[in-house]
């Protein structure tokens, strides 16, 4: 019998073209002559059962790998776009952002509509204000998150305590000071695609620390190359350029929808308001033409402590001007050591903007929030009248309609003498406000609540926490805040800037704590107003005054407007001699 050797067998066999053996194949490998014979006739690899035990014991690891290399490649693909595609990158912010907008509004919608739902339980109150302080904080963080005009957005509404609950005014009032800031090599960037040079170019010395930073720009301290001058070099945050067309596209989606679950509650005009004035503010060539014609007005009235930085230039995204700095208004500890009256800083605020609002052809400034202005020590001027104040950021400005502005005036002389058929009348021509309307109307105008600007008091009386707690109260129940948000959406939207300006110089005003309440500062604004309805009275009188009837109607109206500048002005000189006795006036 001839031996076959098994080195030569397995030889033969591996140059057979084979299937895979399993290891129990290999382990029971024939080893004697008939073992080889029937091995090689039947040419096991590994039986039937055996395939699919092994494609069943491989299946799912391959399935797992598949998965693995997928979600590997496309975070590789993800990470590579983001890193070297601006485009991908931009995409993925957007969705990030909108999506942020998007939850928020939706989890704020879902939950207002089944607590108001809930008008009839007995502690509706509270669940409604605790759903105001849920949203209001859900709301704040995503604007902190999406910055650029969001806060922008939030500061505006802050100030609203007419239209919206205390929880989210009050919510808001962190944004004052949370603003962006950009870095100093995203600033150089900027610089250079807009202007083609390098700051260098410009400023032989430029901080590259801000100032100061506000939601739309932040400001650099920086020395003017070829003058040699110390300069303030407002720069925009270089990310509004990127995201502002998204961003008030998602303020108006907001408002929209809001507007279609709450129909009762229509904020769409706010964006309205946003879509007209951010454009504005966003070019600082638009900032540096106000700034100049403000300068210019105030320039004919010496007597105002008013100070606005002179512009050197102006591009779209870059305002240089005058470097000129102070202390925060209500920094009192300063006020005091520097013996600076607050009620004359009180008096001067409300000079400056009531020359605003009621001068014959004076630019208004609308965002006079405490950021915006800064006090500083002029020795030129006795105690307690020794300042200065300086006004920044001439962004927003507005244009009051001569009729408008006479019709207001008119309004308030009629509040400050308790007139209310007069009231009706002047409100009437100030935005079609009906009787129904008129008592929020006027809580609006005044900041008042209506019973306070019935009493005998008048808005002469001190607002306290009592009578703020009352009108915060009644808009939270939603049937006053309901006819302010739809009053608010009908009349002229210089009205609402107005609003928002004596809201603004009021907080400011309360935050000085001044002595003499707000008496003297609604006299100054009587003498304003009166003064703007004696200019209306003249334009009336048509030829020479030396005929009776025209000498008659100039006496009249000279008259009424002495009465209201005189009785000013004896009031002035009482404070002023209790000052001197050494006396301080009563907090009314």
């Amino acid at each position: 019998m001839t031996t076959i050797s098994p080195w030569r067998t397995i030889l033969a066999l591996s140059r057979q073209t084979q299937p895979w053996v399993c290891r129990e194949c290999l382990r029971t490998r024939p080893r004697t002559v008939a073992q080889i014979a029937r091995f090689s006739s039947t040419r096991h690899a590994f039986s039937q059962a055996g395939k699919r035990a092994w494609r069943e014991r491989i299946k799912e690891p391959r399935e797992q790998r598949k998965v693995a290399l997928v979600a590997t490649a496309a975070f590789i693909t993800l990470a590579s776009g983001l890193a070297f595609s601006e485009r991908v990158r931009h995409a993925y912010i957007a969705v990030e952002r909108s999506g942020r907008v998007g939850v928020t509004l939706a989890l704020c919608v879902n939950e207002y509509y089944w607590v108001l739902k809930k008008g009839d339980d007995p502690n509706f109150k509270s669940l409604l204000t605790a759903c105001h302080k849920r949203c209001a904080e859900r709301t704040l963080e995503a604007m902190e998150k999406n910055g650029s005009i969001f806060i922008k957005l939030g500061q505006h509404l802050s100030s609203l305590n007419y239209l919206l609950p205390n929880e989210w005014c009050d919510t808001f009032i962190p944004l004052q000071d949370k603003c962006p800031v950009s870095s100093y090599s995203s600033v150089e960037a900027m610089v250079k695609q807009d202007m083609g040079k390098s700051l260098e170019d410009y400023f032989s010395e430029f901080d590259r620390r801000p100032i100061g930073a506000a939601s739309l720009a932040q400001v650099h301290i920086a020395t003017l190359k070829i003058t040699g001058e110390r300069v303030a070099v407002k720069v925009q945050h270089p990310a509004l350029d990127e995201w502002s067309k998204l961003d008030l596209w998602l303020t108006r989606y907001t408002f929209k929808t809001l507007k279609y679950w709450f129909p009762e509650y229509d904020l769409t005009w706010l964006s309205d308001e946003m879509e007209y004035s951010l454009p504005q503010e966003l070019d600082f060539r638009e900032e540096g033409r106000n700034a100049r014609r403000a300068k210019e007005y105030f320039s004919h009235l010496p007597k105002t402590p008013l100070v606005i930085p002179e512009v050197v230039w102006a591009d779209r995204r870059i305002l240089v001007m005058e470097y000129i700095t102070g202390h925060r208004l209500d920094d009192l500890p300063f006020l005091d050591q520097n013996g600076i009256g607050r009620d004359e800083v009180s008096a001067a605020l409300a000079r400056i903007f009531n020359e605003m609002i009621f001068g014959q052809d004076a630019p208004l400034h609308c965002d006079p929030h405490g950021g915006n202005l800064a006090i500083r020590v002029n020795n030129s001027r006795r105690k307690p009248r020794n300042f200065d104040i300086v006004l920044y950021d001439h962004g927003l400005y507005r244009d009051i309609p001569i009729d408008l502005r006479r019709a207001y005036a008119h309004m308030w002389l009629a509040v400050l003498d308790a007139d209310e058929a007069r009231m009706r009348k002047y409100a009437y021509e100030i935005g079609g406000i009906t009787d129904e309307e008129f008592p929020i109307f006027a809580s609006a105008i005044t900041g008042r609540d209506y019973r306070v600007i019935k009493s005998d008091a008048g808005v002469a009386a001190q607002r306290n926490e009592e009578e703020k707690r009352a009108f915060s109260d009644a808009l939270g129940e939603g049937g006053l805040l309901e006819q302010v948000v739809g009053l608010l959406g009908r009349v002229p939207r210089v009205i609402l800037l107005i609003l928002k300006t004596n809201d603004l110089t009021r907080s400011l005003d309360e935050n000085l704590h001044t002595r003499e309440g707000p008496v003297r500062t609604l006299m100054i604004l009587a003498r304003y107003a009166a003064r703007c309805v004696f200019e209306e009275q003249l334009d009336a009188i048509k030829g020479s005054l030396l005929w009776p009837r025209n000498l008659w109607h100039f006496s009249v109206a000279l008259a009424d407007y002495a009465k209201v500048a005189v009785k000013l002005r004896v009031y002035e000189l009482y404070l002023s001699g209790r000052r001197r006795l050494g006396y301080q006036a009563d907090v009314m």
